[in-house]
């Protein structure tokens, strides 16, 4: 490989959130935050911008929409025009502002639970009343249930669905024929289809992500899309994302709102980072997703051998794996508690993402393998303990 991912950098008294909120002693392993430098790419990029010395009011990059573009054209083998492109300053920030403009707050919001806790904590803070549609699992799989969906959504009151795609936590890459079912089912009882895709480009095999805007143009749908590259190339600290919609008076609105939560102007280093890793990241991403890939089978390959009353779920995007506990007979948040105070490891309990998550336990691979290997040997442990 042309970078290297096996190097153990060390993040302890660096302010992480990840790492300076545990203990000396414990090997974090929860949060979605990757132990991976940057592309090299990326940080000359900002380097050469902090270089400058002065940092006062700017404007959007020439280049910002045309990297956008070119990446999904390349990338997700989508052509997105530039009228549909507004910048904004991250996921949340985002999608609570699309909240905030189209919902009430006593109206209902659609999520397909187990699902980012995020999601809840945005609609919480807003009032706005939580409605699930629990995905189905079986046999190691889960699917969306589409009969309940038609339910949820033909209730009046509900007015927005909010699609993770691909699927935090479980890993899920939808497929065209499920994005095309949840637009038409939208479409006929008027709920606005707001899909986060900021774990699209880490798909992995001959899988493939398809934009929830590419199905949606073709309906009588309301619908945006939320992109970012800090997910996938490990600069969540620098939040820097963009809408996408051919509707200009939902860009409008939302710009509107974004303004009114005085943050609708990205940060103007991390607009540069977004332009070095649309333009230059192709490789350094590629190879991040097979090094990912290999520490997933890795990880499974353990699973089997020393763990097996633990169900992998297979991973079809992201660098968070679930993983299915309910055998070992504790429920996540003990589970999670044993490991962190036991095993000195840390993984999210199942319960975070909603009730539908009890029994599972969430856990990030984005690490060298080495601190995988110590993670899992840690987890053995303290589970045969």
């Amino acid at each position: 490989m042309k970078y290297n991912f096996d190097e153990i950098i060390e993040r302890r008294g660096t302010d992480s959130v990840k790492w300076d909120w545990a203990k000396e002693d414990v090997l974090p392993m929860w949060v979605a935050d990757m132990d991976f430098k940057t592309a090299p790419e990326v940080i000359q990029a900002i380097s050469e911008k902090v270089s400058h010395g002065v940092f006062g009011y700017g404007t959007i990059p020439e280049n910002f929409n045309q990297s956008v573009m070119d990446w999904w054209e390349t990338h997700h083998n989508f052509t997105i025009e530039k009228e549909w492109l507004l910048p904004a300053t991250g996921i949340l920030p985002s999608l609570s502002a699309i909240v905030r403009t189209f919902v009430k707050p006593d109206e209902n919001i659609i999520l397909q639970t187990p699902v980012y806790n995020h999601f809840f904590t945005i609609l919480e803070n807003y009032g706005c009343h939580i409605v699930c549609n629990d995905l189905k699992y079986k046999d190691g799989n889960y699917s969306i249930d589409f009969e309940d969906l038609e339910k949820k959504a033909s209730d009046a009151k509900t007015k927005l669905l909010l699609l993770c795609n691909p699927h935090n936590p479980v890993g899920k890459v939808w497929t065209r024929a499920d994005l095309e079912r949840i637009a038409e089912i939208c479409s006929r009882n008027k709920v606005m289809v707001v899909s986060d895709e900021i774990h699209s480009d880490l798909i992995f095999n001959d899988r493939r992500h398809i934009p929830f805007v590419s199905v949606a143009q073709h309906y009588e749908l309301e619908s945006v899309t939320c992109g970012s590259p800090c997910k996938t190339f490990n600069f969540s600290g620098l939040p820097i994302s963009y809408l996408i919609s051919w509707d200009k008076n939902i860009l409008e609105q939302t710009r509107k709102t974004l303004e009114l939560q005085e943050n609708s102007y990205p940060n103007p280093i991390a607009m540069e980072a977004l332009i070095a890793a649309y333009t230059k990241g192709h490789e350094w991403m590629n190879e991040l997703k097979e090094y990912l890939y290999q520490n997933f089978i890795f990880l499974k390959n353990f699973c089997n051998e020393h763990l097996p009353e633990i169900k992998v779920i297979p991973l079809e995007a992201t660098y968070l794996v679930w993983l299915d506990c309910s055998a070992l007979g504790k429920t996540s948040d003990e589970l999670s508690k044993i490991l962190l105070t036991e095993g000195k490891v840390w993984l999210n309990s199942g319960m975070m993402y909603g009730e539908n998550g009890e029994g599972f336990l969430r856990i990030n691979i984005g690490c060298p393998r080495e601190l995988l290997t110590e993670g899992l040997e840690r987890l053995k442990k303290a589970l045969k303990q």
